[in-house]
């Protein structure tokens, strides 16, 4: 082999090697919600420029200015749909992405935990009301005396509210599209809004309109709290500069105001349909989406379930072997066991105890950053779901255990069979039969609560569903389709499930032949 060929495989090796160690990659992770429209939406294919994700297409302002910085960079975009929460902290520090870029406004409390680029856009505050509702023709914020406002969560838009006198102050929303369906179902009387998103909103809702106030009339508050900026983990000075030096250089108002004015004009939505229409709508245009997110959604739970039942099987096995060790038994074996019991009870104690939701905070972004262990999205969820499963089958295994007679256990110790010959030939079959509904009602629960996995970014049913009615601020229509496809799933699992128990109990009528003279009985 030539010496010039080795040389170039170390140094293959060698750039391998400080890659792995140091995280360098060609890709810049960029976070947002993909469905705040103007500034990011969701779509399902690449037109009007948008970037491939998880599901589908994410398109507006925000990834327009993405690109821009990813091409001076010199990076590879990625675009990473994040869910808002996510974006304020756990996902830049647990470094699932390298910067929001998300139409976020840099807050003195936001900085404490993030670093923020210079404005990429300046925006101001408006209400966003019915059309030809009761607050439409208001000139100033103190004529809201007895609307119901709102704002979205964590956020200056709701914070704001208790300058306006009179109002009612309502619980904040997550995000726009939510507060745009209980704007136009009457649940609320308005929103806080920026004037990009207010545009955005009244042009996908032709009965909307936003109200915008001068000095006098309008909010108080600083500019800087609501200019948007690009955010990134506290301490990379050099990043920053370097999004800074591009926002300066390559990024003027003007351009930035051109990519605006396009993004508004290209935003999904703005025509006028009946409810029948826009479910239609979504069928026929977004019906592979809702198919992946199917499957999606039958892979994780029903894995989850199996494996779940697996670790279920060993931890109520090992729980059941400590209650049945004697005084006989070698000593260490028994404090083993014993230790064993203990970590049982400690891991069902929590899995049980703490909702999936957190779980799944904790560990994809706890994880990453605490132990640098960076899974990904898909590995997360079997995960989660496995463990969590687990917890849950290991108390039914025990209880099915418990439910059979103790003379049995005698019989089998009386004739000589070991504790796993007793298990796999006696007590399993009767406990699984015993348990199968259970087994199944844990499988439809799962179906249904992979739909928390979302805050991780997996692409399941409900998370598609989410992306599709932000997009288009059409929550209701698009919730009758999810909801329609989890029943079908719950209930057509649940036939199945049926039968299966039935083809393990057998016929429920027997005939005898008389062992005599072979005659039916």
């Amino acid at each position: 082999m030539k010496f010039s060929t080795i040389k170039n495989k170390i140094l293959t090796l060698l750039v391998f090697i400080a890659t792995f160690v140091t995280g360098y990659s060609d890709d810049i992770k960029v976070g947002m919600e993909c469905g705040y429209a103007p500034f990011n939406w969701f779509q399902n294919d690449a037109k009007r420029g948008a970037v491939k994700v998880d599901g589908g297409y994410c398109g507006g302002y925000d990834v327009e200015i993405a690109k821009v910085i990813a091409k001076k960079l010199n990076k590879n975009l990625v675009i990473v749909k994040t869910e808002w929460d996510a974006l304020l902290g756990p996902a830049i520090n647990s470094g699932k992405v390298d910067l929001v870029i998300a139409g976020m406004s840099a807050t003195p409390e936001r900085r404490q935990s993030l670093a923020f680029s210079k404005s990429y856009y300046e925006s101001d505050l408006v209400v966003v009301v019915k059309k030809n509702g009761k607050y439409a023709n208001a000139k100033s914020i103190n004529d809201f005396a007895g609307a119901k406002i709102t704002g979205q969560l964590n956020t200056l838009h709701y914070d704001v509210i208790d300058q306006m006198k009179g109002v009612q102050k309502q619980t904040a929303m997550e995000n726009f599209p939510a507060m745009i369906v209980a704007l136009n179902s009457g649940k609320i009387d308005g929103y806080i809004s920026e004037r990009p998103g207010a545009m955005a909103a009244q042009f996908s809702n032709p009965d909307l309109k936003f109200i915008s106030f001068d000095k006098n009339t309008g909010f108080k508050y600083d500019t800087a709290e609501v200019n948007v900026a690009v955010g990134m983990k506290l301490g990379n000075t050099e990043l920053e500069e370097k999004v800074n030096k591009i926002l300066d250089e390559d990024l003027t108002p003007k351009v930035r105001q051109e990519i605006m004015e396009k993004a508004i004009q290209n935003q999904p939505g703005g025509n006028s349909r009946s409810f029948t229409g826009w479910v239609t709508y979504f069928i026929q245009k977004n019906w592979k989406e809702f198919v992946k997110g199917t499957l999606v959604t039958l892979f994780i739970s029903i894995t989850g379930t199996v494996v779940g039942f697996l670790i279920g099987l060993v931890v109520a096995l090992f729980r059941h072997s400590e209650s049945e060790t004697d005084e006989q038994t070698q000593k260490y074996k028994k404090y083993g066991l014993k230790f064993i019991n203990t970590l049982s009870s400690v891991y069902i104690a929590v899995f049980r105890g703490t909702p999936m939701i957190v779980q799944s905070m904790v560990i994809y972004y706890g994880l990453s950053q605490v132990f640098n262990i960076n899974l990904s999205p898909m590995v997360a969820a079997l995960f989660i779901v496995s463990i969590n499963t687990g917890a849950y089958m290991s108390e039914i295994i025990r209880g099915g255990i418990d439910s059979i007679d103790n003379g049995q256990f005698e019989a089998a110790k009386a004739i000589g069979m070991t504790n796993f010959q007793l298990m796999q030939s006696i007590i399993f079959p009767q406990m699984f039969r015993n348990i199968l509904p259970m087994i199944g009602n844990e499988l439809i629960v799962n179906i249904k609560d992979t739909s928390v996995l979302n805050v991780i970014s997996v692409t399941e049913l409900f998370f598609i569903s989410k992306s599709v009615a932000g997009t288009y601020s059409r929550y209701y229509e698009v919730f009758i389709i999810t909801s329609v496809i989890y029943f079908f799933l719950t209930f057509t699992l649940s036939l199945i499930l049926k039968q299966i128990e039935k083809r393990i109990d057998g016929p429920q009528h027997f005939e005898f032949l008389d062992d005599t003279d072979g005659e039916e009985k």
